[in-house]
């Protein structure tokens, strides 16, 4: 029903008692908080997903049961589809028509720059639409996912649709949007990407060539004062320790500042603070209002989920929230993979398409498929 993982610690959800009254994210903290008054029975925490859309219903429920542990498990396998098995996947939209996004998204920046609140970054994503011949395995997914320690896994129930099957939500994300124990926040952005790749050399060159990039370091600062700036009114200090590293997945390198702070008020609920960041840059743009119509403008297929936030929030108002990237919406025999990049001015249209491409990878080998549904041991052969 709901997991989060990463090698440390495991949060998991049994069963569902009770959904929250469903509401945008400008009214999320108020809702999480009447519900526990209302409702005296169960565990007191509440855990679900937010949508990349602030005007759009959330889908938070409460557990029959909830368990922590130390986050240890036996290590997950490619999911080994049978034989009989194929999978059709239908890009939406084409790399060919991303491409032209990602050029019509550079000429609006450009544009904008002698204007005051110019338009500076737009996160732009695209998605593959698979159909298989067998209902997608979810646990087996997640188990695949967490081979990778370096990302956070997940699992939630999504609200019921028109879908055969109830809808999931299943990822590995790198990106803490904002966690709160007690008195401390902190928060994890990350933007700025460059692929992996298996000889060693050629993946230290993409580390260096990320590392020192002008482009990618551009545009994580923005993300990084953002964070600030969301967060400053709430905390009495709020630094970053580690300045600006590199964060390094399975599949990709990031830039990644660990923002740590003090709350003014210890009282301050997780859910308020997650309603004040999301979306932040990394998986929106600046500014975040016309970012977003951008988004709308040129994408042309709904986010739902995909970029929102999926975590939890207990009735003490501590919890932890990740950004729903590296994700999979898993109904049935369908599924939708999700991947995105930051358009800003000298970005390449291939080199994002390419980007995107690198990003399906963990989820796409999980399922044992490449980016055409041919599968991995085919192709090797």
């Amino acid at each position: 029903m709901f997991r989060l993982r990463d090698g440390k610690r495991s949060v998991v959800g049994q069963g569902l008692r009770a959904e929250v009254e469903r509401g945008a994210i400008g009214s999320f903290a108020g809702r999480v908080g009447a519900f526990f008054a209302a409702n005296q029975g169960g565990p007191r925490i509440v855990m679900g997903a937010l949508p990349f859309d602030r005007s759009e219903p959330d889908y938070l429920f409460q557990p029959e049961t909830f368990r922590t542990g130390d986050g240890r498990e036996s290590e997950g396998q490619p999911i080994s589809l049978p034989d009989a098995v194929r999978c059709a996947i239908t890009p939406a939209p084409a790399p060919s028509a991303y491409r032209d996004a990602v050029a019509a998204c550079l000429e609006m920046i450009a544009v904008s720059a002698g204007e005051a609140g110019p338009l500076t970054k737009v996160v732009l994503s695209r998605s593959l639409e698979l159909s298989s011949t067998h209902d997608f395995d979810a646990t087996g997914l997640l188990r695949a996912l967490a081979r990778d320690p370096s990302v956070t896994v997940f699992s939630t129930l999504l609200p019921a649709g028109a879908d055969a099957a109830r809808p999931l939500l299943v990822g590995a994300t790198p990106e803490l949007l904002v966690s709160k124990k007690g008195g401390e926040v902190v928060s994890h952005p990350l933007a700025g990407s460059a692929r992996r790749y298996a000889d060693p050399a050629a993946d230290r060159d993409s580390a260096a060539t990320l590392e020192t990039s002008e482009k990618d370091r551009r545009e994580h600062q923005a993300v990084v004062d953002a964070v600030f700036d969301a967060l400053s009114p709430y905390c009495s200090e709020l630094e970053a320790p580690e300045g600006t590293t590199l964060r390094s997945t399975a599949s990709m390198w990031h830039l990644g500042t660990r923002i740590v702070g003090k709350l003014k008020d210890t009282e301050t609920p997780v859910a308020e603070l997650a309603g004040a960041l999301h979306p932040t840059p990394a998986v929106c743009g600046l500014p975040r209002e016309r970012a977003a119509g951008v988004i709308g403008q040129l994408e042309g297929y709904d986010r739902g989920f995909y970029a929102g936030a999926v975590g939890w929030a207990d009735e003490k108002g501590d919890g932890e929230w990740y950004v729903s990237i590296r994700s999979a919406r898993l109904a049935g025999r369908r599924a939708t993979l999700y991947a995105g990049a930051g358009i800003v001015a000298g970005s390449d249209p291939v080199g994002e398409t390419d980007e995107t491409s690198a990003k399906f990878v963990a989820l796409l080998s999980a399922l044992g498929i490449d980016e055409h549904g041919r599968p991995l041991r085919e192709r090797a052969a």
